[in-house]
C-alpha cells in the first residue's frame, strides 16, 4: 500500500542542487554528514550535522555542498511536484 501522508529517504548530495520548488509538498531536511548550506528563497543558511530545515510549499530552495541528509516529504514525495523557474 502506498503511503500518501509522508515519505522519508536518505539523499547523498554530491553537487550543488538546482534551485527548485514544490507546489504541494513540505520537506524537512535533516543533515547527517557534511557541512554546507541550504538556500531558501535566495537566503543562504549554514548547515552541519543534526541541523534540520523545514521547506514550505512555494519556497525556492537548494542544497549547497556535499551533504548526506534525511529528507522527510509531506505528503509523500511526488516527482511531478518539482518545479524550476
Amino acid at each position: 500500500m502506498e503511503n500518501s501522508v509522508a515519505s522519508i529517504h536518505q539523499v547523498d548530495i554530491q553537487l550543488d542542487a538546482q534551485t527548485h520548488y514544490h507546489k504541494k509538498m513540505t520537506e524537512v531536511y535533516l543533515v547527517l554528514e557534511g557541512e554546507g548550506a541550504v538556500e531558501l528563497d535566495g537566503r543562504t543558511f549554514p548547515v552541519k550535522p543534526m541541523t534540520a530545515v523545514m521547506i514550505k510549499p512555494g519556497c525556492r530552495h537548494r542544497a549547497i555542498g556535499k551533504l548526506k541528509i534525511i529528507n522527510v516529504a509531506i505528503p509523500s514525495f511526488d516527482p511531478t511536484d518539482e518545479w524550476f523557474d
